[in-house]
């Protein structure tokens, strides 16, 4: 039996003994022909880029830089802060045409460009959620409330994982710091403690305290787990508890882990033109090694790569998150590594069952926001979340889709409007889970990812 079903039987002091295989992840059998893809690298920029920089072209925008909003635009519309007065902001950089499809984007992501044909862009993404920590729970847990199981638990739970040596749900972070809504973005929630993401460093323990302490060789540490793992199950037997089987399988995984892990992320074993290729620096903390790193998980059978990129606020306030300026480096530093992970999955024979998502948690809107720094020039954007991008590839996907479509201002969706529910729904699409099964009893009620409202897989996308 696998944990969920183990969650939902356990009780009572009748409880009969854990067998061997019981606190090890388990999963239901997917059919191979409805399932697109096996495993999710979701990258997501924390602090939401703008859509207008990169790959929504607004040209009628860039007439009416600096002019007044026209009041129309602004009535009954969720575009930002500070609408009073507000100024219209041309994008702050060209843009071009690439590939065979022909999709637009900027000057900043040459590299990427080379690549767009492989990708499907949503333009018409929507949420409800206007400020960083409630939109980055909506889009990576379905709800803006604390307490809800993320993205990756949910798949996790719904398929297991394919390496018992390492996490089903691995959590990369870089750009200095956590997003805004902190570590619950990679919760389990109410589901079953093994669906936890699992923060993973580039350097000392992958994972902390994963080493054995000073002193204590493996043989002995093998014996402690032998003799707590005893206990614990004694435990199971008396009480009932499920979470005693969590427990069990968290201090055996560690165990398992402390070779498998410490492999897994020893970048230095790539070669030389691998690493040139994602512009990874084996031992530093970056986005680059991450996106390499991802990779080295997916194909060892981690089922779901959250990387978490911080520092795309761009309010113009100062020189880091001026679009003119700090935003610029940082697609320096993301365009690189993107494009390299596409390219690599792709000449692995990866990228066709691996599922690769981009996106903020909201989006930019063509107002210039007043807190931008007008002294030095820095230019900065307003919050939105009526109209934002995301872009996916991979996993089943169809490349070189462009779906939905804005105003000519970038303010409203005027083409197949997308809620966050629809995106969770493709992703589970494309894992063959379906969304109404795929739930799990709390506090009286089952819960969903996509929530209580039915939600629409986006099949243009889907190959």
């Amino acid at each position: 039996m696998w944990l969920g079903t183990l969650a939902a039987e356990a009780g009572g002091s009748e409880s009969t003994p854990i067998a061997d295989d019981e606190i090890r992840l388990r999963s239901p059998q997917v059919p191979a022909a409805i399932a697109k893809a096996k495993r999710v690298i979701y990258l997501h920029m924390a602090g939401a880029p703008s859509q207008l920089e990169l790959f929504d072209y607004k040209p009628v925008l860039q007439e009416f830089d600096g002019k007044d909003c026209p009041a129309e635009f602004l009535q009954g519309k969720r575009s930002g802060y500070g609408r009073r007065g507000a100024k219209l902001l041309g994008s702050q950089y060209s843009f071009a045409q690439h590939g065979d499809s022909g999709a637009w984007v900027s000057d900043r992501l040459p590299r990427f460009s080379e690549v767009v044909d492989s990708v499907s862009f949503i333009h018409s993404m929507q949420t409800d959620q206007m400020t960083h920590a409630p939109a980055q729970l909506r889009l990576h847990t379905g709800n803006a409330d604390l307490g809800f199981p993320s993205i990756g638990a949910w798949m996790t739970y719904g398929l297991g994982t394919e390496n018992q040596n390492l996490p089903g749900y691995v959590v990369l972070v870089s750009g200095g710091k956590v997003p805004s809504a902190g570590k619950s973005v990679w919760s389990n929630g109410f589901l079953p403690a093994d669906y936890q993401g699992i923060q993973c460093r580039i350097k000392a323990d992958p994972v902390l305290f994963l080493s054995d302490p000073e002193g204590t060789a493996r043989p002995l540490r093998s014996e402690m787990i032998d003799t707590i793992s005893q206990i614990n199950r004694q435990t199971y037997e008396q009480i009932g508890d499920p979470a005693t089987v969590a427990r069990i399988g968290q201090f055996e995984m560690a165990f398992r882990m402390q070779m498998a892990a410490t492999e897994a992320t020893d970048l230095s074993q790539e070669t030389a033109e691998v690493q040139q290729l994602y512009g990874a620096d084996p031992g530093k903390k970056s986005f680059a090694n991450n996106c390499l790193l991802a990779r080295r998980l997916v194909e060892r059978g981690v089922r779901y790569v959250q990387l978490f990129d911080g520092g795309w606020d761009s309010h113009g306030a100062d020189p880091s998150e001026a679009i003119n300026v700090g935003f610029k480096n940082m697609c320096n530093e993301m365009d690189r590594p993107i494009a390299a992970l596409l390219k690599d999955l792709k000449r692995s024979g990866l990228l066709d069952e691996t599922l690769v998502v981009w996106g903020g948690e909201f989006g930019r809107s063509p107002l210039r926001d007043p807190r931008g720094n007008t002294e030095l020039g820095l230019m900065g954007r307003h919050h939105q979340a009526d109209a934002f991008t995301v872009w996916m590839a991979g996993g089943g996907v169809k490349g070189g889709v462009r779906h939905g479509a804005t105003d000519e201002l970038g303010f409203s969706v005027t083409e197949d409007p997308t809620p966050v529910r629809d995106l969770h729904a493709t992703m589970l699409r494309l894992l063959g889970l379906d969304q109404d099964p795929l739930g799990f009893p709390f506090e009286g009620g089952t819960h969903r990812l996509t929530g209580e409202k039915t939600a629409n897989v986006i099949e243009p996308l889907l190959a």
